[in-house]
């Protein structure tokens, strides 16, 4: 782990990454949730990463219906992570590590950098995941485009407030036809000089 010096009275930002897959036409569930378009992509020896980016996350940030569509998982996908579910229903935690908050986005990340939890992935869904980029609090975007056109449901991002100028910082090509894009903000700042 590398040694992140504390400036007096301030506190290192946590990384919030929205790692997500895709339909081509932009949609990461059908209309009614489901995501049985992307089995046919599962399963395999391709892990497209996966493997890799959870080992160094240290929470997990989803909205209500991500946790439950995780739930009829069988088996609890983010055992040893924390989690934070952003719910104004009582819904019931899974586990310890779960944390249901009706609290909204830029408190949650407080939270997770007041606990020292720096690297954060927000797994879901489209309308959580538009909520934390309209309140500039996501740092990065690790996108998988999946070979297929859904023609509707749930789009990658819901109403997410004004244009962001991204910058790619890696692309790969797998051989089944997914393509996966990792792009992080651009400083509104930078832009204008």
């Amino acid at each position: 782990m590398h040694d992140q010096r504390i400036v007096a009275g301030t506190m290192p930002k946590s990384e919030l990454i929205y790692y997500v897959a895709t339909s081509l036409d932009g949609f990461i569930a059908t209309a009614d949730g489901g995501i049985d378009w992307l089995a046919p992509f599962e399963g395999g020896t391709q892990d497209y990463g996966y493997a890799a980016f959870i080992d160094r996350i240290d929470a997990v940030v989803m909205g209500s219906a991500t946790y439950e569509k995780c739930l009829g998982f069988g088996e609890w996908p983010y055992a040893g992570k924390r989690v934070w579910v952003l719910s104004s229903r009582d819904l019931d935690a899974v586990d310890a590590d779960v944390t249901i908050t009706p609290d909204e986005p830029g408190a949650v990340m407080r939270e997770l950098e007041a606990q020292g939890l720096r690297r954060v992935w927000l797994a879901g869904g489209g309308l959580v995941a538009g909520e934390f980029r309209r309140h500039g609090l996501i740092t990065g975007y690790i996108v998988s485009v999946i070979p297929v056109v859904l023609g509707n449901g749930i789009p990658l991002l819901g109403h997410s407030g004004d244009q962001e100028q991204l910058e790619l910082v890696e692309s790969r090509a797998y051989p089944d036809g997914i393509v996966q894009l990792h792009y992080r903000p651009l400083d509104p700042d930078t832009l204008s000089s």
